[in-house]
C-alpha cells in the first residue's frame, strides 16, 4: 500500500518529538509464506501441531493440512490477510475458525524462526534509527526526533524528510527479512500505535496533533491501546462509542464510572496526549511457560501425562532463565479448568534460583493448594522477582527456603 499523501494541515514546524510505531504485517504468517511461497495470496492459519507440517509428494509438490480436518483445543496464533478477510483472527479457537474458513491452509508454529526474523528486522531498523523500545516479537517504538534529515522538507512537502526516513526503515527491513511492515509516525507512542494500523499492510501513516479530530476521533474507543473489553463495554453502555465521543464526555461522568486515575487517563488519551518516553531497555517482570492441552486432562486419570508436561514446563522455564541470565524467587502456577475458570498460586523462595528441580518443587507446592477435581485444559508455570546472578538478594520476611535440587518426592502429578 502506498504511503499516506502529504498532510495538508501541516503548516508550522514539526513537533519536538517524532515517535514511530513499527508493526510487522501478519508476522508469523508472513514468515511462513517465505518458506512456502506457493501459498501467497491464500488463506493461511498458523497454530497447528507438528503433525500439520506440509508433506512433499513424489512429484515435488506439497500437500498441506486443511483447517476443516483439525480437531482439538488449539487456537489461532496468527492468520494471513486472506484468512482475516474470511473472519479468522488471532486467539480464535481453531475449531471455530474451521467453520469460517474450512479450506484454509493450516501450518504449525515455528517460534525459533519467528525469533530469528525478529532479531533481523530490529537490527535493520537500528542501523537507521538506533533509539528503539522493544515491545515484543513483531513490534517496536522508535524515537525519530534526532534522526538526520527527518526535519528537512522535500519540495513543497514539509513532511518529506519524515517520509524519506520511514521509507528507508521499511526498505531496510525488507532487504534484511523479505517482509513488509507498517509504520505510524506521530508526536507520541499512543497515537503512533493507532496510526500504524490505519494503512495496513505495508503502509506509512504520518499524523500530527491537528489531525486528531479528523483521523482519530471517528475511530472506535477500543482502537486506543489500554481500553480493554470491559472498559469498552462500559463506555458503550454510557453511549460512548467513538474516540471523539470519549473526548467530549463529561469528566465527572468518567470519574463516576471509572475512578479518578483511569478517568483522567481516558480523557488525555482521547485527546491524543501521551508523554511516555521511548524506553530503550527494561527488565522483564516475570518469565513464564504454559501449554493448552488438545484434550482436557484429569489430575488422577492422566497423572503420568500431566506429570511429564509439568516437569517439562519447569525445565523449559529454567532454561529460559539461564539463557536470559536471570534468577527468580517467586514461583507461580496457572491452571485453567473446563469452563475456562482460571486459578493462580505462587510461592516466594528465600533465595533466587534458576534450577529446574527447585522450580518444580516450589510449583508442586503451589499445586497442593488447588482443588484438582475438575479436568484441566491449560497448565502454566512462571517465575518472578527476577534478579541477575551476583545481585544482592536479602531473604524476605516470611519467604520459604529454596527447594533442594533433588528429584525424589516431587509433589503431585
Amino acid at each position: 500500500m502506498a504511503a499516506s499523501p502529504p498532510s495538508s494541515t501541516a503548516s508550522g514546524p514539526l513537533p519536538q518529538r517524532l515517535i514511530a510505531h513499527l508493526d510487522m504485517d501478519a508476522f508469523y504468517a508472513s514468515v511462513e509464506l517465505l518458506r512456502y511461497p506457493d501459498l501467497k495470496g491464500l488463506a493461511v492459519v498458523v497454530g497447528g501441531r507438528r503433525a500439520h507440517e506440509p508433506k512433499t509428494l513424489p512429484d515435488g509438490t506439497r500437500q498441506y493440512a486443511r483447517l476443516r480436518d483439525y480437531t482439538g483445543r488449539g487456537v489461532v496464533t496468527t492468520s494471513s490477510y486472506a484468512a482475516r478477510d474470511l473472519g479468522v483472527f488471532s486467539a480464535m479457537g481453531l475449531m471455530k475458525a474451521a467453520l469460517r474458513a474450512p479450506d484454509a491452509i493450516l501450518l504449525p508454529t515455528d517460534f525459533d524462526a519467528y525469533r530469528r526474523y525478529s532479531r533481523l528486522f530490529k537490527a535493520a531498523v537500528a542501523e537507521v534509527a538506533p533509539v528503539i523500545e522493544d515491545r515484543g516479537i513483531d513490534e517496536i517504538y522508535i524515537d525519530l526526533s534526532d534522526v538526520p534529515g527527518i526535519r528537512e522538507p522535500v519540495g513543497h512537502d514539509p513532511l518529506g524528510g519524515v517520509r524519506a526516513v520511514a521509507r528507508e526503515i521499511k526498505n531496510s527491513v525488507l532487504r534484511a527479512t523479505g517482509l513488509s511492515c507498517s509504520i505510524g509516525i506521530t508526536p507520541n507512542k499512543l497515537l503512533s500505535k493507532i496510526a500504524s494500523e490505519l494503512d495496513k499492510p505495508d503502509g506509512i501513516t504520518i499524523l500530527l496533533a491537528e489531525e486528531i479530530p479528523a483521523r482519530i476521533w471517528p475511530l472506535g474507543v477500543r482502537k486506543i491501546n489500554g481500553i480493554g473489553p470491559k472498559a469498552g463495554a462500559k463506555l458503550l453502555e454510557l453511549g460512548i462509542e467513538s474516540v471523539g465521543e470519549l473526548a467530549a464526555a463529561d469528566p465527572a461522568l468518567l470519574r463516576q464510572h471509572f475512578g479518578e486515575s483511569y478517568a483522567a487517563w481516558l480523557h488525555e488519551a482521547a485527546h491524543g496526549r501521551d508523554d511516555r518516553p521511548v524506553v530503550t531497555h527494561s527488565e522483564p517482570v516475570s518469565i513464564s511457560r504454559e501449554t493448552t492441552f488438545e484434550r482436557d486432562l484429569h489430575a488422577k486419570h492422566d497423572r503420568a501425562e500431566l506429570g511429564a508436561i509439568f516437569t517439562r514446563l519447569c525445565e523449559q522455564l529454567a532454561a529460559d532463565l539461564e539463557r536470559k541470565g536471570y534468577l527468580g524467587r517467586t514461583v507461580g502456577i496457572k491452571l485453567r479448568f473446563e469452563g475456562f475458570r482460571t486459578v493462580t498460586r505462587d510461592l516466594t523462595l528465600e533465595l533466587p534460583t534458576q534450577d529446574a528441580q527447585a522450580i518444580r518443587r516450589a510449583a508442586g507446592a503451589c499445586l497442593k493448594r488447588v482443588d484438582l477435581s475438575q479436568r484441566l485444559r491449560l497448565l502454566g508455570v512462571r517465575i518472578g522477582s527476577l534478579s541477575r546472578p551476583g545481585d544482592a538478594a536479602a531473604p524476605r520476611r516470611g519467604s520459604k527456603p529454596a527447594a533442594p535440587s533433588r528429584a525424589e518426592n516431587l509433589p503431585l502429578f
